[in-house]
């Protein structure tokens, strides 16, 4: 290390120590205004659980100064430290320079881990913060990640042993799930895992006959389109030897071998039918189908809709097609193309999925056309292309600390790094966007110059990361269409504005799904959708709307995303169950309004604006 390296590491330790010291001294004297004073006027505190049991995100010093004034007291918070296995350095994060540093604390409840940005002070000056988390990440009692593992070797031959056990318990014939979860998923398995370590009795759901199925049933040809190391499941990383993108029945499997080791507690070919909240009892009264037909009721103090950004496929109307005969399918039934080798083929939708199809279809030796129903995102694959948006998990630190970085970047900071990324993507990419647009592809980055990663939080789809489907449009060899030049189908095919007619064998609609909020009235009713309202995409402080965290309906609860936020927000979640399961965290008298949660609304009248940069 030089000396140079050495001071601005001196000075990185230093700023953060000065600045720790000053947070901590203002928070046990419940000195609002120089805690306040710590920050930049323009900076955020994003909190997971630790003040607020919430997940909240504070913008400038006066909203940050009113959300202390009422976290503060009854937060408990002390003792915050730098954390001495990550050393402080400087990075830089959407375009800024900052002192980027870990640091400990307690609480009354738990231990707590955080992250603070801090701009380097000039002309003498103290530090000051420009982006702060603070997350709690267990209870005091647990003594780790992981409840403690006892050795129950016994000498009693004849009584039950481990198979027993686990089969008695995973039939639920005499105890009821305190949890149950809806979807076998990513989301199911990451939530089920951290409860089961907590010791919450839970039990995952899933029609699928096979654990895995979910990803194993999906079009042949299917892989991963970020890399490995981004998409470890909690407790159990993927083997170095796998390779960087990982294919969708490899995926499968160690979904199986996943559930097998956590001891999950999973059911396939059950189908939830239906379930009602008693208030009365604190308890779901739900009605599973399972596989040969019989019904069994559960009664479960929480549920987890672990189903995923893609629930219900969103077929859209469109003129005519009722009419015709060819084979219409959407795109989450599609397997492979090998029945589709030398007929026409439509493929109507340009995002992940749509592209894929087309892809498929094409290698098969199908005649494809893909119809672009909206402008389409487009970024190629490759940890120096679109994986740039994970480019935390390159940096060297563990798993666990680029977690915990990633969460600390706030909304307006998140929405400036995607703007970044979106325009070196851009110049990478260029001639192959100058070469879809000659074909009449339409590329667009977003509203606001984001992107596909945005698109992805904001709306769950709207992009393509290329794994070669651009280049065959391009290339003409999957032809383009634009929606609008569709005027209706009929038996044969689909008419064209003007009257030309073109012949199609199939129709494959690769058109998204439906919001997840009508999965809720399907499943729980309206009275419970309306309640819960939408699900997914940022709400008034750029948090995903109900995702993590308590709902206006008690005991329902919500989780999706990619592998990566799976692992991540699932700790926070189980958190959040096993509060309510030991009377950590309740709800108001009439069940309706989260008591004990700091929410946006009711700070004092100060104004919030996440789209600032």
């Amino acid at each position: 290390m030089t000396l140079m390296a050495q001071d601005r590491s001196t000075v990185a330790r230093e700023c953060t120590e000065s600045w720790l010291a000053a947070l901590d001294t203002a928070l046990q004297r419940c000195d609002i205004d120089s805690a306040a004073a710590l920050f930049v006027a323009d900076g955020y505190w994003r909190d997971v659980l630790a003040f607020t049991w919430g997940l909240h995100t504070y913008c400038g010093v006066d909203q940050i100064r009113s959300a202390m004034k009422m976290s503060v007291p009854s937060a408990g918070i002390f003792g915050l430290r730098l954390d001495e296995t990550v050393a402080p350095r400087y990075v830089r994060r959407a375009g800024v320079t900052a002192i980027e540093s870990f640091f400990t604390f307690e609480t009354t409840v738990g231990h707590g881990r955080g992250v603070v940005r801090l701009h380097e002070p000039s002309d003498g000056g103290r530090p000051r913060a420009w982006t702060l988390l603070t997350s709690l990440q267990e209870f005091r009692e647990q003594g780790g990640s992981a409840a403690a593992v006892v050795d129950h070797h016994s000498t009693r031959f004849g009584g039950p042993n481990w198979l027993d056990q686990r089969q008695e318990k995973l039939g639920f014939a005499d105890t009821e799930p305190a949890v149950l979860v809806v979807g076998g998923g990513q989301a199911g398995l990451a939530i089920a895992a951290r409860l089961g370590q907590l010791d919450v009795d839970t039990l995952v759901i899933d029609r699928e006959e096979r654990i895995g199925d979910n990803w194993r049933h999906r079009y042949h040809s299917l892989i991963l389109h970020n890399e490995v190391w981004v998409n470890h499941l909690p407790f159990m990383p993927f083997p170095d030897t796998w390779p960087t993108y990982v294919p969708k029945d490899k995926l499968a499997g160690w979904f199986e071998a996943y559930v097998e080791s956590m001891e999950i507690n999973f059911w396939t070919g059950t189908e939830f039918v239906g379930g009602q909240y008693e208030p009365e009892h604190g308890r779901w009264r739900v009605t599973l189908r399972r596989a040969d037909g019989s019904e069994r009721t559960v009664r479960p103090r929480h549920i987890v809709m672990a189903t995923g950004v893609s629930g219900i496929p969103h077929l859209p109307t469109i003129p005519g097609l009722e009419r015709f005969s060819g084979a219409v399918l959407h795109s989450s039934a599609f397997a492979d193309g090998s029945a589709f080798a030398g007929k026409e083929v439509f493929v109507i939708g340009s995002g992940n999925s749509g592209h894929d199809v087309a892809q498929e279809m094409y290698s098969r030796g199908a005649r494809v056309t893909l119809v672009q129903r909206s402008a389409t995102a487009v970024a190629s694959v490759g940890p120096d292309a679109a994986g740039r948006v994970y480019s935390l998990y390159s940096e060297g630190p563990s798993t666990e600390d680029c977690d915990l970085l990633n969460i600390s970047i706030p909304y307006p900071v998140l929405r400036r790094s995607y703007q970044l990324v979106t325009r070196d993507l851009y110049e990478l990419d260029k001639d192959l966007i100058e070469g879809l647009e000659s074909v009449g592809f339409r590329v667009d980055y977003g509203e606001d110059a984001t992107g596909f990663q945005m698109k992805y939080l904001r709306r769950g789809g709207g992009y393509y990361l290329n794994v070669g489907c651009s280049d065959l449009i391009v290339e003409k060899k999957i032809k383009l269409l634009q929606f609008s030049e569709i005027g209706h189908f009929n038996a044969a095919g689909a008419v064209l504005e003007g009257g030309r007619q073109v012949s199609v064998d199939a129709v494959v609609l690769a058109t998204g799904y439906q919001h997840q909020q009508e999965l809720v009235r399907r499943l729980l009713g309206d009275d419970v959708a309306d309640r819960v309202g939408p699900v997914w995409g940022f709400d008034d402080e750029g948090e995903l709307r109900n995702m993590w965290k308590r709902t206006a309906q008690e005991g329902l609860w919500f989780t999706a995303g990619s592998l990566a936020q799976c692992r991540i927000f699932s700790k926070f979640l189980a958190l959040q169950i096993k509060a309510c399961e030991d009377g950590l965290i309740a709800r108001s008298a009439d069940g309706s309004v989260p008591r004990g949660a700091l929410r946006s609304q009711d700070l004092e009248d100060v104004e919030l604006d996440i789209g600032a940069v």
